[in-house]
């Protein structure tokens, strides 16, 4: 199945994106998080187009070939949920189904809760819904404290967070000092032996920065369970090309975010068919022994949920089983899987 580069460009944003699949097809927009590219779904467009689906997945504002505005103010959830209601009128569709991973979660939790009329269906992969939205101060809420205790964790597991607000020219800096071992540092995947045990970026701010507060990353040898060579490569050019302060940007907008959650309409509740994917192995977005996922489970009328035995990076780490749950939430729970509607035989009375 043939994946194409295309653009969607208005006078306030461009979006580059990834398309695959028939163009009449049922549509569906896979959003990407830190600090990825819309190639980090390169194993589920040409699955969902297989299915009948047009399969979109765009580089976000200040992502790959996307719009990287200077300012930090830009990368707020507002602004960047205007990027994909944009991207969805340019595509001449009324609505769609939402899938993000990462920060792309809050996104298309936020189109959801915003914008209904847009969305037919919703899935979140790592960050669950009703969390990051809500800004910091709502994620430090649900840390487990018998895990990270108060006096020695005060942000829990989101230690990581307020580095960016306090020394954001720094992060970005050990970042782009060696852009290869950044992406070979990051891109990583996870098991059980990290159970029970703070995550690493409870951390940060007490070891200097990232990376032990390192000028930059280690060289760490590529782990092929999330990116081969010649993607890691793909990734190191577009990181090189733009930086990090744009990704980066992001983590610093928490106010902001805050007030425009308070925003979403029937005060957050979703009633559309929802999706929730966990990796057995994600300590940071703990949902499994924490009380992360709680508030989700109370603002979602029909919730759908899988743990899949993988680290953070679900869609590359384990994309079969992604691709499968997927798939079958789509035509159990949302009724769409255009293959399965072509090949029923119709009904003769």
């Amino acid at each position: 199945m043939e994946i194409v580069r295309a653009v969607h460009e208005t006078p306030r944003h461009r979006t580059s994106y990834l398309a695959a699949g028939p163009e009449d097809g049922p549509l569906i927009v896979f959003v990407h998080g830190w600090p990825d590219l819309a190639l980090s779904w390169r194993n589920q467009l040409p699955v969902f187009a297989g299915l009948g689906f047009r399969a979109v997945a765009p580089d976000m504002r200040g992502y790959g070939d996307s719009s990287a505005p200077a300012g930090r103010e830009a990368y707020c959830q507002r602004e960047i949920v205007a990027d994909m209601l944009e991207l969805l009128d340019g595509l001449g569709r009324e609505s769609a189904i939402w899938v993000g991973h990462d920060w792309g979660a809050p996104v298309v939790w936020n189109i959801a809760s915003h914008h209904p009329d847009r969305c037919r269906a919703v899935a979140g992969l790592s960050v669950p819904y009703h969390t990051l939205e809500y800004g910091l101060e709502a994620l430090i809420e649900l840390v487990d404290r018998g895990l990270y205790p108060a006096d020695e964790f005060p942000a829990g597991q989101w230690d990581y967070m307020l580095f960016y607000e306090e020394r954001f020219e720094r992060a970005s800096a050990v970042f782009e000092a060696d852009v290869e071992k950044t992406v070979k540092a990051l891109f990583r995947s996870a098991g059980p032996e990290f159970a029970g045990k703070p995550a690493y970026t409870a951390k940060i701010r007490r070891q200097g920065g990232w990376f032990g507060g390192r000028d930059a990353a280690p060289d760490l040898p590529l782990d092929p369970a999330v990116l081969s060579a010649a993607e890691a490569r793909l990734y190191v050019e577009a990181l090189s090309r733009t930086g990090f302060a744009g990704g980066d940007a992001w983590y610093v907008n928490h106010a902001a975010n805050r007030a425009y959650a308070g925003e979403a309409v029937a005060g957050g509740r979703l009633e559309m068919p929802v999706l929730f994917l966990v990796g057995a192995y994600e300590y940071t977005c703990d949902c499994l022994t924490s009380r992360l996922a709680e508030p989700m489970g109370e603002h979602c009328a029909d919730l759908t949920t899988a743990t899949l035995p993988s680290g953070h990076w679900l869609a590359q780490e384990r994309p079969a089983e992604v691709n499968s749950a997927l798939a079958a939430w789509l035509a159990g729970r949302v009724g769409a899987l255009p293959i399965l509607a072509r090949s029923q035989p119709p009904v003769r009375l």
